[in-house]
């Protein structure tokens, strides 16, 4: 992999600012491709006096290098080539190795260095994963505010016995040892969560506050880091109250949104860049970012205020808070669902679809991107299944039409999900109950993508808000709900139509309506 001049240019600005040495230590190998990343690491040397490419005598497998910041091990290891989505990896290991870029604030790296030291975490990938690059960056980032613990991105690529061994068929996938801890797309918050659950530490009494800490009072909260979440904290910020914003991470679902052609004003955008400037414009004001933390529950306290407690422990105040928490992939809630997650489940055609070349998969779910996904796997499996709850598909009759024409693509219609079947290692099948007379049938299989729509992420607040059967905040025009001095935005509110210009307005409306139930309460 060689960098062009206009991409070591761009390099040459990013990593203008480091100013300690970053060395790459670079292992032998006889591996074909060893020269390819020989010359990449080159490359990335060339663009700043503070980068170094250290050949070792040591030997390896597959191409592979590890970073050192000023001599010392960082514990971040690359056992591969990181081409692809992957080149991202490298570049923020070595900002964040500089002490540069978006890094855990100090309450969070707290709740790190609770965690056992000496883990050796590793994280499968494929370089065309795009969800795969979030996951290594946290954990390298995970494993930098600790000090005391090692992650390595691995290429499946180089690795197929331990693909065949470990039964990994879907990416990203985090093991530490030979047991797997997640599968999939995640954030910082969500894998540290994971690895606070199975390696935390117990809490010495006197060190207590180090986790459960107060992190303040605040006018507004806002939880939530989507298009009606960042909309709300910076029109509250801009009323002049104190403002924080808690997300897992901002930008939300955008950032699994890939073009975006409706955006008013804009032809064509990306997801990953709104959400890039939603995030520049929360950090020109003074919002206070709580990232990579999720909320666990929220209780009254004195009056008409809101305790906010997050899963760390850590809580805080506010006078007002603002849902905006968007919603997430939904389940089938079946039998086999999670027992195979990421050994034949998986919810990211473009992502695991790779993996099920030439074999037979099941899309579950008969809305746009449930027949976009069997459009998409028609390409690469030997057959696809598309099962669909209802009397007729959902999609666009233009996808319908795609996918009715293709020869290895089965739609059935008015079947009932019931169970995926599995041996014990892997899928081998999915059972549905035909909804026409009642009978069970089986398809056998190798894979099961679901794509069934979006949920609510309003579990944490229900039993404080009224919502509606399908989980959504129920709020009047100006964004309240059933709860004084609690507002709901976006796609977690019975608001109709689930857009980003929408969420967007949501969110501006609710802060506006927060502040003046504040300013009539103050009169």
């Amino acid at each position: 992999m060689m960098l062009d001049n206009d991409l070591k240019t761009q390099l040459r600005e990013v990593f203008k600012d480091i100013t300690t040495d970053i060395q790459l230590d670079l292992f032998r190998s006889d591996q074909a491709k060893q020269s390819e990343l020989e010359s990449l690491l080159a490359d990335v040397a060339e663009t700043s006096p503070r980068i170094h490419v250290n050949k070792l005598n040591e030997q390896s497998k597959f191409p592979m290098f590890v970073i050192k910041k000023a001599g010392v091990a960082t514990g971040i290891e690359f056992k591969g080539i990181p081409g692809g989505h992957e080149f991202t990896s490298l570049v923020v290991a070595i900002l964040n190795t500089a002490g540069l870029g978006k890094v855990p604030d100090p309450s969070l790296a707290k709740r790190i260095k609770r965690l056992q030291p000496n883990l050796q975490i590793r994280t499968y990938i494929s370089l065309s994963c795009e969800n795969c690059p979030d996951v290594v960056q946290a954990l390298n980032q995970i494993v930098l505010a600790h000090g005391k613990m090692t992650h390595a991105m691995v290429d499946g690529e180089f690795v197929q016995e331990d693909l065949q061994r470990l039964n990994i068929q879907g990416v990203p996938s985090v093991f530490v040892g030979d047991e797997l801890i997640h599968v999939g797309k995640s954030s910082l918050g969500e894998l540290l969560g994971k690895l606070e659950e199975k390696f935390g530490l117990p809490l010495d009494p006197s060190e207590t506050g180090a986790v459960a800490e107060n992190l303040g009072h605040f006018d507004v909260v806002v939880v939530g880091g989507g298009p009606a979440g960042a909309a709300a904290a910076i029109y509250s910020v801009r009323k002049g109250l104190k403002t924080a914003i808690i997300a897992e991470r901002i930008g939300g679902q955008m950032l699994d949104t890939k073009g975006i052609e409706n955006f008013t004003s804009v032809a064509y955008i990306e997801g990953v860049e709104i959400s890039a400037n939603m995030d520049k414009h929360l950090r020109a004001y003074p919002v206070e970012i709580l990232e990579h933390r999720r909320v666990r529950v929220v209780e009254k306290d004195e009056g008409t205020k809101h305790k906010i407690i997050l899963d760390g422990g850590e809580s805080l105040v506010a006078e007002s808070l603002i849902v905006a928490t968007g919603a997430k992939w939904r389940e089938l809630s079946v039998p086999g669902e999670k027992e195979y997650l990421g050994r034949g489940v998986a919810f990211c055609p473009h992502c695991d679809g790779p993996y099920y070349k030439g074999k037979k998969v099941a899309v579950v779910g008969g809305g746009n991107s449930g027949v976009e996904a069997a459009i998409d796997l028609a390409g690469i499996c030997s057959h696809v299944t598309l099962i669909e709850f209802g009397d007729k598909l959902k999609a666009d009759q233009v996808l319908i039409q795609k996918a009715e024409q293709l020869s290895n693509v089965t739609i059935i219609v008015n079947a009932k999900t019931k169970e995926i079947l599995g041996n014990g290692r892997v899928v081998i099948g999915l059972s549905y109950e035909d909804r026409t007379n009642q009978q069970t049938k089986q398809v056998d299989l190798d894979g099961v993508f679901v794509q069934i729509g979006l949920s609510p992420n309003s579990s944490f607040i229900k039993s404080v808000v009224k919502t509606n059967n399908y989980g959504e905040i129920e709020v009047d025009g100006k964004g309240r709900t059933s709860q004084p001095g609690i507002y709901a935005a976006g796609d977690v509110a019975t608001t109709p139509y689930k857009q980003i210009v929408i969420a967007m307005g949501d969110g501006a409306k609710a802060a506006l309506a927060a502040f003046e139930d504040r300013m009539r309460a103050e009169k």
